[in-house]
């Protein structure tokens, strides 16, 4: 069920990456193309901003991730339900306060930004700055609510959203330099707009009746907007770091290259932000699927997610480097048409990009299972190394050595010596370079194997089975047949349930039991993949329909139920009668 479940949420996990990413490509397409290499530059200058709006809504996202995967994985609607009202008040209550500042604030931050004294560079930085604050509400509030549409199982919603702000964008941006002729204030406020958009079409999900979270006031708590900033801690230090390379690199390529070399990175900045989307899809799904594993103890399922993780990492970052090697030039040419400098550099740039990919999508996939498995500080150790250190003393050092080319080695020098560093500090740790040693898990996480058992269900005779497989799973652990007979009833009540009313014909529907005895209590878990049902409210028509429920119900001392990543989670805790 674990690649399943990869396979459907990292597409949706990549496209929501591009909610931040595509509208700055289009406008740096369209600047390119029609307001020239000055305009490109001053746009470049303007991005530590842009970065830092998205490191905001990054860091509520992940916050987010991190604090519904734990409400998730113990089964708790209401601890989301909290997650979802305070990330939503916390969200606009940012933006806003972040909008002012930098409206009042712009022209001091475009001269600190490094358009120095030329009057026409500090006049298109600050106006491009004003035109995309705009929409800092709606940027920040698309990357918070991807989480929350990913839970709900709304993929389709979220492919929605992104295409509908890409075409908004678009044709605000022709109309503000053909009809309009808003120059960069009008490209920052046609990306603003785009936000906007993105946000009315996943909102109606969020106002409708079928929606799976409930906002209220009442659930918006210190506590929650707490954990939530601590969640998201991590990747602050990811975005931190990437606003401070990028102000780095800007001042090394003004000092070596001058305006010509400041465009081009900027051009390889959106086309490497592009491409990193899969990186950043990657990260999410571990981020998300690590969390619920640890918070469920999964040893088994973690080791499986690592092992596929790196396979698709490795899979697509070649696979999107080969494309950036072959069709560099076509690409540059997007934004640069005329032949030059800027153009040949910038050429030169995405080829070596390309070959830093494959390490970098392993790292953001190591990275965020760090953070989804509660090991922060090595996450934050990893971002900073990452997205600041390494790059930056590389470009510093092959600056000095090649120019503007070898500057261009930043990113796969920063990538493969992260990934290096990582790779030995577990080697030193744990003395093995074995996949499942970088999981990092302590020895007595989880239950041991003997206290555990998993199956997979697809028929009705496959009930029968691990019914019988469960009974016999806790004799053997010694206990009184009273509670052989309990926990056996639940797996065929409950699976059989599924099978008859949940598995839809023609459909490859997949159930999984996961049966653990720990200390006196023996706790199930059942996830399938079928419509939304939760048993634990519903209210049966009549005295005699649901007699098994009703007696499962009964049996339990604990039961919950979730919806998330269209799947429906059930977990029933019984105690040891031995006990």
């Amino acid at each position: 069920m674990i690649r399943k479940l990869i396979k459907q949420m990292l597409a949706a996990q990549t496209l929501s990456a591009l909610t931040v990413s595509l509208c700055l490509l289009i406008d740096s397409i369209m600047i390119g193309r029609f307001l020239g290499v000055q305009a490109i530059a001053a746009y470049g200058l303007a991005n530590p901003i842009l970065l830092v709006i998205g490191a905001i809504g990054s860091m509520l996202a992940a916050g987010v991730q991190v604090a519904c995967s734990k409400s998730l994985g113990s089964g708790s609607k209401e601890e989301t339900d909290k997650g979802y009202s305070s990330a939503m008040v916390l969200m606009l209550g940012i933006s806003l306060l972040f909008t002012a500042l930098v409206l009042l604030f712009r022209y001091p931050l475009a001269t600190a930004l490094g358009a120095g004294k030329e009057q026409a560079l500090v006049d298109q930085t600050r106006e491009y700055m004003m035109g995309f604050i705009i929409g800092a509400p709606g940027s920040m509030g698309a990357l918070v609510l991807v989480p929350f549409l990913q839970m709900a199982g709304q993929s389709g919603l979220l492919i929605a959203a992104v295409l509908g702000m890409t075409a908004a964008d678009v044709a605000f941006d022709l109309l503000s330099v053909l009809v309009f002729h808003g120059g960069m204030f009008g490209m920052g406020l046609a990306s603003s707009l785009s936000y906007y958009v993105a946000m009315a079409i996943a909102f109606g999900y969020f106002l409708s009746r079928k929606c799976v979270f409930t906002f209220s006031f009442r659930l918006v708590t210190l506590k929650k907007i707490r954990e939530l900033f601590v969640g998201g801690v991590p990747t602050v230090f990811t975005m931190a770091s990437s606003v401070v390379m990028v102000f780095i690199l800007n001042k090394i390529l003004l000092r070596i290259g001058g305006g010509e070399a400041v465009a081009a990175y900027t051009v390889l900045q959106n086309i490497g932000n592009a491409s990193n989307c899969i990186s950043t899809g990657i990260g999410g799904v571990s981020l998300t699927l690590s969390g619920i594993l640890y918070n469920e103890e999964d040893r088994t399922g973690l080791r499986e997610l690592l092992k596929l993780l790196v396979r698709y990492a490795v899979m697509l970052g070649a696979a999107v480097g080969v494309v950036l090697l072959i069709f560099a030039p076509f690409q540059v040419s997007i934004f640069i048409p005329e032949a030059g400098v800027a153009k040949e550099l910038t050429i030169q740039g995405v080829r070596l990009f390309a070959l830093g990919l494959i390490p970098c999508c392993i790292n953001n996939a190591l990275k965020s299972l760090y953070q989804g498995t509660e090991r922060v500080t090595m996450t934050e150790i990893i971002s900073v190394l990452e997205g600041a250190l390494l790059p930056s003393l590389a470009a510093l050092l092959f600056s000095w050595l090649w120019g503007v080319s070898g500057a261009w080695l930043y990113f796969v020098a920063g990538e493969c010596l992260t990934l290096l560093s990582i790779a030995l500090f577990i080697r030193s740790r744990s003395g093995s370079f074995s996949l499942p040693s970088f999981l990092m898990l302590k020895q007595d996480f989880g239950v041991q194997p003997e206290n555990l058992l998993e199956m997979d269900i697809h028929t009705l005779d496959d009930v029968t089975a691990a019914a019988q497989a469960a009974e016999q799973f806790c004799l053997r652990h010694g206990q009184s047949e009273k509670t052989a007979n309990h926990i056996a009833l639940c797996v065929e009540e409950m699976a059989g349930n599924t099978v008859i009313h949940g598995f839809a014909p023609g459909k490859d529907n997949h159930l999984s039991v996961r049966i653990q005895h720990k200390g006196s209590r023996w706790v199930l878990r059942f996830r399938d993949d079928c419509q939304a049902f939760d048993p634990v409210h519903y209210v049966p028509k009549g005295e005699n329909d649901a007699l098994g429920l009703r007696l499962v119900t009964a049996m339990a001392d604990d039961i919950r139920y979730t919806y998330s990543m269209s799947l429906n989670n059930l977990t029933i805790k019984l105690s040891d009668t031995n006990a």
